[in-house]
């Protein structure tokens, strides 16, 4: 072993140390430790990649990057995975890559036409401003349809009705790590001819008839932020599932690029100064010639190497979150006369990101709100609620296919909290008893 070998490992070795000394939580003291609807859940294993990378000073997406892209590849068994910057980031991929003229060249006479301005996008009323934003910023119509109070998902069955003639794609959250109708979808999407789309930032981990959620759209998204399931710090990625979408894909995530060459290497085509494209001038440098209109959306190789290690405990983390879910569902089942339970297709097996509740009429969402965070424990509303009502969408183009009743009523009435595997059943146990009592005081 050479000397920097044999310092590198006494250094990694500390940093396991270190985490030992310095990173073990502290006991649960009810109304003092306080309970957060998400956070980071990690070990020794994170610090020391974290580290390992740094040593090696390889700051931009490199070798950790490439070795987590493969990992989660083979998770979904996909065409392809992208890792980018954030799920926000995943989201402008996907609608940006389906966009893309060069699609014209790749796509085949039985594929999907790429979208082009004016087309229209079915999505769901709740949802999350970025799922949102890429359509708008790509001159799409968002047709907006409702959501249902329970699954807080799409309504499956208003989405044929919302088509016309316009109608190009389908766009949908799987709200709070639930999946949506699926078989539905799909259905839908196949016989109207209409590319699908999962946002599935919530949901790693979830199935809909026993298929992972994020394998039946062409394409779907991830979140590494770290509120998700697991996370890199700031990161997410795209599920690749139709092959004629991957090179466009990389190309839009790497500065719009024709040039496939990895990081660090300069002629892997075999004649970088032998293309001809566009109007450049014969044998312009491969590197520097754009096919598509493109972004740096990548992460660097320090947030990969996390993320690498988070990908080991996939596995124990969606089996922490459904746990914690059943025992609040179990727990707060007799409240059911106060607060609509969540509901789940007998389909689907949910990962779930956090466990929501919609209280009846006659009790006042903002007083259990407060309650509970008076007792330390952490809310949080859906998302944007119904988007259209929030202030930076007013005035966008768009429709609007029948009423959105229910999702004004998750607007008004619904919250969630926490079901993350850094929750211990004492910390659950406390939230039944709190939300219990809010209903008990007479």
């Amino acid at each position: 072993m050479s000397e920097a070998a044999a310092l590198k490992q006494q250094i990694l070795d500390l940093v396991r140390c270190y985490y030992e000394s310095a990173h073990q939580r502290a006991s649960f003291e009810p109304f003092t430790t306080r309970i957060t609807y998400s956070g980071r859940v990690y070990d020794a294993a994170e610090m020391v990649n974290l580290v390992d990378s740094a040593l090696d000073f390889w700051l931009t997406f490199g070798p950790y990057g490439e070795r987590f892209e493969r990992r989660m590849q083979a998770f979904f068994r996909a065409r392809d995975f992208v890792l980018v910057n954030s799920g926000s980031a995943a989201n402008l991929l996907m609608v940006a890559t389906l966009c893309a003229p060069e699609l014209d060249g790749l796509l085949r006479a039985h594929d999907l036409p790429r979208l082009r301005p004016g087309d229209e996008v079915i999505t769901p009323a709740v949802t999350f401003p970025t799922t949102l934003a890429p359509i708008l910023q790509h001159r799409l119509v968002p047709v907006f349809v409702d959501c249902e109070v329970g699954t807080y998902n799409v309504n499956p069955h208003l989405v044929e009705e919302a088509i016309d003639p316009r109608t190009r794609a389908i766009f949908v959250p799987h709200t709070l790590g639930n999946p949506c109708d699926l078989a539905v979808l799909c259905d839908v999407a196949e016989r109207r001819g209409l590319w699908l789309l999962e946002d599935g930032c919530d949901a790693l981990g979830a199935t809909f008839c026993g298929r992972l959620v994020g394998t039946f759209g062409a394409m779907s998204s991830l979140s590494f932020y770290p509120a998700h399931h697991i996370t890199m710090g700031e990161g997410g990625g795209v599920v690749i599932n139709h092959p004629r979408l991957k090179k466009t894909a990389r190309s839009v995530r790497d500065w719009g690029r024709d040039c496939w060459c990895d990081p660090g290497k300069s002629n892997t085509c075999g004649k970088r100064f032998g293309w001809q494209l566009g109007e450049l001038p014969l044998g312009y440098d491969h590197k520097y010639i754009y096919s598509n209109i493109g972004y740096n959306l990548k992460p660097t190789d320090l947030q990969a190497a996390i993320g690498l290690a988070q990908t080991e405990k996939i596995e124990q983390f969606v089996a922490a979150r459904r746990r914690n879910f059943r025992r609040l569902y179990e727990g707060l089942k007799p409240l059911e006369g106060y607060i609509i339970l969540p509901t789940v297709d007998p389909r689907a097996n949910p990962s779930p990101f956090g466990f929501p509740i919609t209280v009846r009429e006659g009790v006042e969402r903002a007083a259990l709100v407060r309650w509970l965070e008076e007792a330390n424990i952490e809310t949080r509303l859906v998302f944007g609620g119904n988007i259209v009502r929030q202030p930076g969408y007013l005035d966008i183009e768009k429709r609007i296919h029948g009423t959105l009743a229910q999702s004004d009523r998750i607007m008004r009435d619904t919250l969630f909290v926490g079901v993350y595997p850094g929750l211990t059943d004492a910390m659950v146990d406390f939230v039944v008893e709190r939300m219990a009592s809010f209903f008990q005081r007479g």
